[in-house]
């Protein structure tokens, strides 16, 4: 076989293998990967990459359907299906599958094998290189697959018995929530963080803002830190499937609660917006 593909016990050549669609890796990036180069059917450093598969998959709470001596055994057999013992050997495991939930699925990960020929270079050649800045975390304003923080904070609310998980930054800038943006009420002017990279700029965010000036509400996008969200009058959590949410706990303890006349004139806004726009029309 020149290239091969496996999921799950299924194998076969790689441009042929199909990939169930509620697999997590499809919703969330929900998922660890190894890999390493093969020569003459042997793979190089293969403990090594295994060792660090399995402490990755142990960060993220991740379920292995294998141990680490079958999934040797798996990768060294399947090797010898090749038709060059020179290849690169990649394997992954995702949370398992599942509708689409930010919360972990239950039950055992979904393994992943592709094997396709490759060359380890002698060295000799130069090669050339850039610079860039590392901002490989710095990106929340992009609405990537890679969800992984959200998804560990996600799990760590429902583990809570809550319903959504607060970000801050060091020195305490409130950011976001896993997969909402919130807000507060303070003083009857709404402060809302602003849309720099440090924060996804929702479309129910945009909504409320437009709502704050169909209302004659005042609002200031600046940041607020965690001492301003437990001193807010109102905690406001909006997104695209909870249009406007308020919160009343906060890490146990309660918040909010004392403008709550402002909150549903906001509330009642976006629902009648929402409404409205929604009728059924043939």
């Amino acid at each position: 076989m020149e290239r091969l593909g496996y999921y799950n016990g299924t194998f076969g050549p790689l441009e042929e293998m199909m990939i169930p669609m509620n697999d997590r890796a499809s919703w969330f990036g929900d998922g660890v990967y190894d890999a390493g180069p093969c020569r003459n059917y042997h793979i190089f450093a293969l403990d090594e990459h295994i060792d660090r598969f399995f402490r990755s998959a142990a960060a993220l709470e991740i379920i292995m359907p294998v141990s680490k001596e079958e999934l040797k055994q798996l990768l060294m057999n399947l090797v010898l299906k090749m038709d060059t013992g020179n290849l690169f050997v990649y394997y992954q495991v995702t949370r398992g599958s599942g509708i689409r939930k930010h919360a972990f699925t239950k039950g055992m990960g979904n393994l992943w094998i592709t094997l396709t020929p490759a060359e380890i270079s002698d060295g000799l050649k130069p090669i050339q290189l850039i610079t860039t800045e590392d901002t490989r975390f710095l990106h929340c304003n992009i609405k990537t697959l890679n969800l992984i923080p959200s998804v560990m904070a996600a799990q760590k609310a429902e583990a809570s018995g809550c319903d959504e998980a607060v970000f801050f930054r060091p020195g305490g800038r409130v950011t976001e929530c896993a997969h909402s943006n919130i807000h507060i009420l303070k003083n009857g002017t709404l402060y809302t963080a602003p849309t720099d990279n440090l924060i996804l700029p929702g479309i129910a965010r945009a909504h409320l803002l437009r709502a704050c000036s169909a209302l004659d509400i005042p609002f200031r996008e600046e940041a607020f830190s965690l001492a301003d969200l437990f001193g807010a009058d109102e905690i406001i959590v909006t997104s695209s499937s909870n249009l406007c949410l308020h919160a009343d706990r906060i890490d146990g303890t309660t918040v909010g609660g004392k403008d709550k006349d402002l909150y549903n004139r906001l509330r009642k806004y976006l629902l009648d917006e929402f409404y409205r726009e929604t009728e059924y029309s043939a």
